[in-house]
């Protein structure tokens, strides 16, 4: 018997379970998929919001807002990593202009800090290699870029160190009220729901839907959901890591009413990534890029830093949104007492999660959960990576090495020691993605060709998971990536021909 239940993993369902592990509660934290963060988590922008675009009034703005404030004392304490690095909103054109003029008055009226219209020459004073057709820009100091599936890493184990119970695998199918007799926690209390996942009945006296893009789905295991959930895929490059060099700040255009538009930014870990698009889809798990959209997005982002070089990408991604047909977040009290939703968490809703994850905690409270506080909580989590610089005498070095200090990832410069951290830290990991996700080994210039028998190899060692099991999952979805991408390739050097 669980005080509550979170159906879903990605970066509001962990926020959330971190969240209540503060508490001296049961709670049990289920995902389909194999890892944490696997869905919209890892496949975003990664950036932290101004609250600007949000209108006023609504969830988004608020709890942007709330959000955005969290992340330093929370990256102090998680080790996920985040910088601050302002953003410029661009215009082209003089509609775009007006449409400038009235985020930047959306944004005071939000609270939101800072926020100042720039002509083009104090635009590039601050950015020198904008496109030559900026005519205004809207400068935000509050953006900054995070790491969005390390953040949802570390949410989970510092959940799961404190407590929490963790069931990867586990799909919810059915849900229905239980009598499970009278609430430990007073009157008023609901008597539970049940879950069922796997052939098991889950019983709970709370269950919070963090479902993302099946967020209507679960919904709808309690009643009528009231809400749709419209996948919406964006896709994106990514390019060498130091090339993010190229641009100081998160260099967005003016929104359409699709989305924020594409983006040109570095990310965390100094990679320049320019995307998304946006595109309705029918498959709620469509992660695969076609040339025609990336092309696209490639021509889009040229108005912005025309002087990219796409011989310098090295993998193509995507994602899919769970869009809500509302137009704000859904968060709230379902159809039946004891069931809550957090769905329909589209952007900003990396920003917001910590917010969410507070507005949750008090809407539980306020249905009857009591929170009496843990003396034993312990909010650090230990970093997994250690910074490093090495030159390329010393990597050739280590790479030969044996024991802890050997680099298993020559592009990333990735120990050994660093490999077998994160695959004892509460959640199981077996798959070279998932650990590529946690140390960086393979997200390098050559995209693990030379680390991947390597990491196999070490979670064979270290978990009895055969590595050529591993290496096989982790290899099926490449060649189609590397097709994509030979395809960007003739078109680079096409432009160049052009040019010459």
């Amino acid at each position: 018997m669980y005080d509550l239940c979170i159906i879903g993993a990605g970066v509001v369902g962990c926020a959330l379970a971190r969240e209540m592990s503060r508490f001296q509660l049961r709670v049990l934290l289920l995902e389909r998929g194999d890892d944490v963060g696997c869905g919209a988590t890892k496949a975003n922008t990664g950036l932290v919001h101004g609250a600007y675009s949000s209108p006023a009034g609504t969830l988004k703005a608020a709890l942007c807002a709330a959000g955005n404030r969290m992340y330093a004392s929370l990256d102090a304490q998680l080790h996920f990593g985040f910088r601050r690095t302002g953003a410029l909103v661009l215009a082209f054109s003089a509609q775009q202009e007006a449409g400038l003029r009235a985020l930047h008055d959306n944004g005071r009226a939000v609270g939101e800090e800072g926020l100042e219209l720039l002509s083009a020459a104090q635009a590039r004073a601050l950015e020198p290699r904008l496109g030559p057709g900026v005519t205004t820009a809207l400068h935000c100091p509050s953006v900054g870029v995070t790491s969005p599936y390390e953040l949802a890493i570390a949410l989970a184990e510092n959940a799961v160190a404190n407590g929490v119970s963790l069931r990867l695998g586990c799909e919810a199918v059915g849900l229905r009220p239980a009598g499970i007799g009278p609430a430990a926690s007073g009157a008023g209390a609901p008597e539970g729901l049940v879950v069922s996942a796997n052939g098991e009945r889950i019983s709970a006296r709370f269950v919070v839907n963090a479902a993302g893009v099946f967020g209507d789905r679960v919904a709808a295991l309690a009643g009528e959901p009231g809400f749709r959930i419209i996948p919406r895929q964006g896709q994106y490059l990514l390019f060498d890591r130091g090339s993010g060099e190229a641009v100081r700040q998160v260099i967005f255009q003016a929104p359409s009413p699709a989305g924020k538009g594409v983006v040109v930014t570095s990310t965390y870990h100094g990679n320049l990534m320019i995307g998304p698009n946006a595109n309705e889809v029918a498959d709620p798990e469509d992660a695969g890029t076609s040339l025609e959209a990336l092309e696209g997005i490639v021509a889009t982002a040229r108005l912005s830093l025309p002087d990219f070089d796409l011989r310098k990408v090295i993998t193509t991604f995507a994602g899919v949104r769970p869009t809500p047909d509302t137009g704000d977040f859904v968060i709230g009290p379902g159809p039946v007492p004891g069931f809550f939703n957090a769905a329909g968490i589209d952007s900003p809703g990396l920003t917001s999660a910590p917010a969410i994850a507070e507005r949750l905690r008090d809407l539980l409270a306020d249905a009857g959960l009591e929170l009496k506080p843990r003396r034993d909580f312990r909010p650090e989590r230990p970093a997994i990576l250690v910074p490093k610089s090495f030159a390329a005498e010393e990597v050739a070095r280590l790479v030969k090495e044996t024991g802890p200090h050997r680099l298993v990832c020559r592009c990333e410069q990735v120990s050994e020691a660093e490999i077998v951290d994160a695959l004892h830290r509460g959640i199981p990991v077996h798959s070279i993605d998932g650990l590529k996700r946690r140390t960086r080994a393979g997200m390098g210039r050559c995209q693990g060709g030379f680390c991947r028998p390597r990491v196999a190899a070490l979670i064979e060692r270290e978990t009895g998971f055969p590595a050529a099991e591993s290496i096989r999952l982790y290899e099926e979805h490449l060649a189609a990536k590397s097709r994509v991408r030979a395809a960007l390739l003739r078109a680079q050097s096409a432009q160049e021909q052009v040019g010459s």
